[in-house]
């Protein structure tokens, strides 16, 4: 694939006590082969003082340890260049400007912050409201500006190959605006296994699944193909500017887990394609972000907003379906986890409920 032309694209990295993570992201993504590339760093109220080890990075002060007989090492190492020039805005000002441009069709000092000045946009978030609010305040920042042509949504405990970006956008030119892309992921770990090659949702349960989740690379030879899908994970994604401003923002009420759902569904009612990008590769080192793969954490998220996803969007006969499925397989896997003496899944998929079923703006 060849891109037709370089539009101006705006990669959002939102981070979260882990600019370690971060740092190795950004690593690789300053090596892509995409020209026309700004990223902007959303900084989600971390407790770490991860803002200050970002400014750091970026100045030239501070570079990452790493592992020399890693696999995955030159994606990200040796250092790129430094210092690379950056810009920092609070919430506030984001917020402000974003509500100024949505009224008046008009912004100010933002629109002056090209890649040439601020190869990297820092943005302090007040408060740790979650994945989806902290990546509206990228897309806000990003929706402000008058170059935009689309957002990638990217994970900040991911590494990418130097042409992920590049084929990402080629897809979207090649395919057109009326969709949403996003890229094979592997695990960073395991990097020849799979973890994510598109998603599919089954309304009769009320779920989504992973396609080809954990086969070998090998068994699924990858090349410039696509598929059409009708769940997309956001850990990887291309948005172009017509969609946000079609779809519109994240629901902030899922703070974390299921707002992929939710917006996958958002967007297939509303008549937009998702694509599946093959040649488009990252490695993801999966449960970074919320601890071990099981955790209390993600536990009652995951269950909390799958319940409110099924209330919120499902018809009767699905919600029907998917909650006879949720409720008659707790029967059988609340034993077992008693057995095996995990009593916190136990309890927090009870709390999911519950706050699942609390009362819900249904628009």
């Amino acid at each position: 694939m060849t891109i037709k032309q370089a539009g101006k694209i705006y990669v959002i990295i939102l981070n979260y006590n882990g600019w370690a993570d971060t740092i190795e992201c950004l690593e690789s993504i300053f090596r892509n082969g995409y020209p026309a590339c700004q990223v902007i760093v959303v900084d989600n109220a971390s407790s770490d003082n991860s803002l200050e080890y970002l400014k750091d990075w970026a100045e030239g002060g501070l570079d990452i340890l790493v592992d020399k007989n890693h696999y995955l090492r030159h994606l990200f190492f040796p250092p790129v260049s430094k210092s690379i020039p950056y810009v920092i805005y609070s919430e506030e000002e984001i917020n402000n400007r974003f509500t100024a441009k949505s009224e008046n069709n008009s912004a100010d000092r933002v629109t002056k912050d090209s890649i040439g000045h601020y190869p990297i946009i820092f943005i302090q978030a007040k408060f740790n409201k979650g994945f989806a609010a902290g990546n509206n305040l990228g897309i806000k920042y990003a929706m402000i500006n008058e170059d935009l042509d689309s957002v990638i949504l990217l994970n900040n405990d991911t590494v990418i190959k130097p042409d992920a970006l590049k084929n990402l956008i080629a897809a979207k030119d090649l395919y057109g605006n009326e969709a949403v892309y996003g890229g094979r992921i592997y695990y960073y770990a395991q990097p020849y296994k799979i973890w994510f090659d598109g998603g599919y949702f089954n309304p009769w349960l009320g779920k989504a699944r992973h396609i080809n989740m954990d086969k070998n690379r090998n068994e699924v030879p990858c090349d410039e193909s696509f598929k059409l899908i009708n769940f997309m994970t956001f850990c990887f994604a291309l948005l172009p500017v017509d969609i946000i401003k079609r779809v519109g923002l994240f629901d902030e009420d899922f703070f974390m887990y299921g707002e992929d759902l939710e917006y996958s569904y958002r967007l297939i009612e509303s008549g937009c394609k998702i694509y599946q990008i093959c040649n488009s590769e990252i490695f993801h080192k999966v449960g970074a972000s919320s601890g071990k793969k099981a955790s209390s954490f993600s536990v009652y998220w995951n269950f909390r907003n799958n319940i409110r996803f099924i209330r919120k969007f499902l018809k009767f006969r699905h919600k029907l379906s998917a909650f006879t499925y949720i409720f008659a397989t707790r029967l059988i896997w609340f034993p077992v986890w008693l057995i095996q003496k995990k009593n916190y899944i136990i309890i927090n998929q009870i709390k999911g409920v519950i706050d699942g079923f609390k009362k819900i703006h249904l628009s």
